[in-house]
């Protein structure tokens, strides 16, 4: 069973994704029409903010690599937090660089299976933090809205009425749904496993080649559903709890991004506001069709903030923000990849035999 990701296929992500992020940018300062205004904010940083949105974009490493530490260790003792680290800012660094993040998983499992875990293992801690995710936003969302915070963005509109409050409290639905589909899998691990091995039988009488990995495939399928039924425990649970909190660290690059570019360019903002506002971001860029959400970042981006930030200082924020945001964890993974590769890595299609699984 190999993993849908090259190094050719990652590099031309990367293309894509500073191409775009380069033309989006580009943009924006034709919008601001003020280059004297643009190199003035960013010679004029307040490092101590700065330095603070350096710390948040490093959570793309330390707080996901926690998270996945904590569901990874449930189902196989002894895996190392360094090694887990390196997954999950490996797994943001695949997503920024395909379409509707698709390459987070398969390179966050691929990170995993190089620290030692086996597939199985990796698919399902995998799975979890992705349950963790939405779980984390289904649940802070409702409660920001319950204790009134960010009702001051009901005064402002999109189109047609509609305020950017509005369609915060949809997006939140959608993750609310996703949240019961992910319960469901959670509480009927039988039922999943049963729908694979269905699947499989299919491909079976179609397919002579898959036909001579059905097997294979079917003892991974039953250890990963063990592993399912292992987070049903009360120490599954827990583990599954923890991840949960340790989203917020793990997704702050993201919701916090915002609130410390702005103050790095000294403009005032109301915390809780801005956090919703970058919320509301990350839902819709949640599943954006291009590299990274290059290009609609940063347009999106520039529209939703207009509230706060002036147009001349639009391109400086933009491009702070999309530096905490991505550009610094794609800059890392980057040179950890290609160092990966010059120490002999020929690609990331590989293989699972059956020691693996």
């Amino acid at each position: 069973m190999p993993l849908a990701l090259t190094p050719r296929l990652l590099r031309r992500g990367l293309e894509l994704f500073a191409l775009i992020s380069l033309a989006g940018v580009a943009g924006l300062l034709l919008y601001g029409n003020n280059l004297p205004a643009f190199a003035a904010a960013l010679l004029g940083l307040r490092w101590r903010w700065l330095l603070l949105g350096l710390g948040i974009a490093s959570m793309d490493w330390f707080g996901g690599g926690t998270r996945l530490w904590v569901v990874a260790r449930h189902v196989h003792p002894g895996v190392r937090w360094r090694d887990m680290v390196l997954a999950g800012g490996m797994s943001a660094w695949g997503a920024y660089l395909t379409p509707f993040q698709t390459g987070a998983g398969p390179m966050m499992m691929w990170t995993m299976r190089r620290g030692g875990v086996r597939l199985p293992e990796a698919m399902t801690s995998t799975f979890m933090t992705f349950v963790a995710t939405v779980a984390f936003f289904a649940i802070a969302g409702p409660l920001a809205i319950y204790f009134g915070a960010g009702h001051s963005l009901a005064a402002h509109h999109v189109v047609l009425g509609i305020s950017y409050y509005d369609l915060f409290r949809t997006s939140l639905t959608i993750f609310g749904v996703l949240g019961v589909l992910m319960l469901v899998a959670m509480v009927f691990p039988a039922w999943l496993r049963n729908g694979v091995h269905w699947l499989a039988n299919r491909l079976e009488h179609r397919s002579r080649r898959v036909a001579a990995r059905i097997e294979q495939l079917r003892e991974g399928v039953d250890r990963a559903h063990e592993c399912m039924v292992a987070f049903g425990s009360p120490k599954g649970w827990l583990a599954l709890f923890w991840a949960v909190l340790l989203s917020g660290p793990s997704h702050a690059n993201k919701l916090l991004a915002g609130y410390a570019a702005l103050r790095a360019l000294g403009i005032p903002a109301n915390f809780v506001d801005i956090l919703l506002l970058q919320t509301f971001i990350t839902f819709l860029l949640y599943f954006a069709p291009t590299p990274g959400a290059s290009g609609l970042a940063e347009l999106l981006s520039a529209a939703v903030m207009s509230i706060y930030v002036p147009r001349a200082l639009v391109p400086s924020y933009t491009l702070l923000w999309r530096f905490i945001n991505s550009y610094a964890t794609v800059a890392v993974g980057s040179l950890l990849f290609w160092r990966w590769i010059r120490r002999g890595l020929v690609g990331l299609e590989e293989a699972v035999s059956p020691d693996t699984v």
